[in-house]
Formats: C-alpha cells, structure tokens, sequence
C-alpha cells in the first residue's frame, strides 16, 4: 500500500483530496447510520442483518449434556451485509493503525519514499496476520482440531458452523474486500495495482471456497499455517527496513517459507485425497452442503498445489530478482573504485611528469661573480 501524507491546507469538500484525507471519518459515519438504526423498531431489523451474524439455526445439544441447546450457522445471501458492515470496521482500523503508529514511526526513522511504502504495507500486514494468527489457534483449540485431527475431514454436522468459526471467515473476507478500496485511499502505483489485486483475489477466491464448500476446519488450519510465513515475513521486512544489518533474517524467512509450503502441501494432500468427510458419493448434494465427490477433491486438491507452487515460484523469481541487482551492483561499485584508483594513478603520474621536466627545462644558477 502507498504511503499517504496528510496535507496541511484545507481542501475543497468533496474532492478528492478531501475524501483521500478524510475517508476514515466518511466510513465511521456510514457505520454509525447503521448501529443508530437499532434504535428505532422500523429501521432495526434491517440493521440488524449488518451488525450480527445470521442464517442460524438451534440444535439440540449433545448427549452427554443434560439440558440446553447451541446455535449453528451456515451461509446465506444476508451475509453480504454482515461482510460489507464488517468492511467498514476494516477500513477505521486501517486508518487509525496507519496514523497513531506508522505515520509516527515514518516520521522519526526518516524513510525514503520507497521504504515508507513497503515499511507501511509490512505494518498493516503483520498486525493482521498476528491477529488472525492469534484468533485462529483459538478457534482451533476451542474446536478440538489439534486434539483430534479427523475433525479435519468428518466435521458433524458438515453443513453447519460454530459462531466463532463463521465470524472469523466472515472477518477475513471483510479484511480481503476492504484492501480493494484501500488501494485508492492509499494512492498505491499504477504499476503496483495489478500484483495487488492478484494478491487480493488468490486470498479471497480460497477463503470464500473453504467458506462455501463448508472446508472450515481445514481452511482455517492452511490459513493459519500460510498467514503464520506471511508474518514472518512482514516482520523480516520491517526489522530489514529499520537497520540493514537484518539481511540474515530474511534468507531465514526463506527456509521457513519452503517449510510452510511443504507442510501445507502434505495436509491438503492428506486431507482431501484421502479422508475428506468419509463416505464417497457419486452425485453433490448442494442443499446439505456434502460435496465429498471426486470432481470437488481434485478441484480443491489442484487449487491447493497450484497456489502453493505459484506463490514458491514468485519467491524463487524475487530472490533471483534481488541476486541479479545486487551482483550487478557489486560489480558497478568495483568497477568504479577501479577507474577512480586508474584516474589517481594517471594524476599522481602526470604530476611527477610535470616535475621532472621542470627540473630539466630550468637553467642552473649561475654564480654571482661578485660573491
């Protein structure tokens, strides 16, 4: 993302400038028309489709509980507007983290204009992926994945989510869609956008795919694990851009990147090719959400390892990129101290030239016969 430098002079209402400068303000407003909206009995039920999460559904609880019940969800067309309310919410964090700390941080390391825009892209990514992280072991603890592995492929039921498993997809497509509205408050290159918006749209396209073919749990693990090298990435970056000396971090973010990659591969593989929600049925049932069919594993398998391979060969692609520029970098500054030591060696032997044959061109001294 581009780095956006506020301006001290006032400008017009409405304009660019203005909407640029202000967008967290106009965002908050619109919000707020949203939560002032549960206030009144007409506008409430409306509103209330924004703020909280629904196509939920009330089960009976488990056996071995002896009264109660829970509250179950699955996806529906209203959570469009959950998505879009919880996109603003995205965008007044974006601002108030960009003003409050990096703006501030900009400022006192004194970056150049290139490094404020990658150390500001680096910041907003690894205070999300931290967050995100962070939630989403919680969410896997709470669910009883890392004690039992096979909820992986025989989650029950298949077409259902916990509250806390939908919110947090429901949380990371707001985060995936407001970066495309960012891409204009932050004034990002014309050159940069189309690696952004791939960027954006590979996140978005496996999230929503997990999310809509109910892979919940092993969408969420693959996500931790690909957000977890993300953050040691962004945070390799950061440290890199406040003193050089961290060259060394980043060549060992490399190994933990092929290592995620790895990890990523071999659960995909184990979890789709093998034991995706047990039974194998010949025709998808699109009403209860099974889509243990053949057509859907290779799909699912295919986009896995196609990402996975893509995003690899962009690292590879990069680091060549970066050992290219600076072996050509190397050899311009050896060649240059050369031609500089060429140039003093050429003077300092022009001069002595200039000297000696001053010393052979003066006549000598003749003796004063006075004396």
């Amino acid at each position: 993302m581009g780095f956006r430098k506020k301006s001290t002079r006032n400008p017009p209402v409405l304009s660019q400038e203005f909407i640029l400068q202000n967008h967290a303000d106009i965002v908050s407003c619109v919000g707020m028309f949203f939560v002032l909206g549960l206030m009144f009995e007409g506008t409430a039920e409306a509103s209330i489709v924004f703020l909280t999460l629904q196509h939920s559904v009330i089960v009976p609880a488990a056996e071995q509980e002896a009264t109660g019940s829970k509250s179950l969800y699955y996806y529906g067309a209203k959570d469009l507007a959950t998505i879009f309310f919880y996109m603003l919410v995205a965008i007044i964090i974006h601002a108030t983290i960009q003003e409050y700390v990096l703006d501030k941080i900009n400022r006192r390391m004194q970056f150049t204009k290139a490094k404020q825009n990658k150390f500001n892209e680096s910041g907003q990514f690894s205070v999300f992926y931290f967050v995100s992280c962070i939630w989403g072991i919680f969410v896997l603890i709470s669910e009883n994945c890392l004690s039992d592995p096979t909820l992986l492929w025989r989650a029950h039921p298949h077409n259902m989510m916990t509250f806390q498993m939908k919110f947090f997809y429901i949380s990371q497509l707001a985060y995936w869609f407001h970066a495309f509205p960012e891409l204009y408050f932050q004034k990002t290159k014309k050159q940069d956008i189309p690696g952004q918006l791939v960027y954006i749209g590979l996140h978005l396209f496996h999230i929503t795919g997990a999310y809509l073919l109910y892979l919940n749990h092993l969408g969420l693990l693959l996500l931790v694990l690909h957000y977890f090298v993300e953050l040691l990435s962004h945070m390799c970056g950061l440290f890199y851009f406040s003193d050089e000396k961290y060259q060394k971090g980043i060549s060992l973010w490399a190994i933990v990147f092929i290592l995620g990659r790895l990890v990523t591969l071999i659960v995909s593989v184990l979890t789709v090719g093998f034991h995706l929600a047990g039974s194998h049925n010949r025709n998808p049932d699109s009403i209860t959400g099974n889509v243990n069919v053949l057509a859907a594993k290779i799909a699912v398998l295919s986009s896995s390892c196609t990402i996975q391979a893509y995003i690899t060969w962009n690292l590879i692609t990069l680091r060549l990129q970066r050992w290219v520029e600076d072996s050509n970098l190397q050899a311009s500054c050896v060649k240059k101290k050369r031609s500089m030591t060429k140039g003093k060696s050429s003077k300092k032997g022009t001069e002595n030239g200039v000297e000696t044959s001053n010393r052979i061109d003066s006549p000598p001294k003749r003796k004063d016969k006075s004396s």
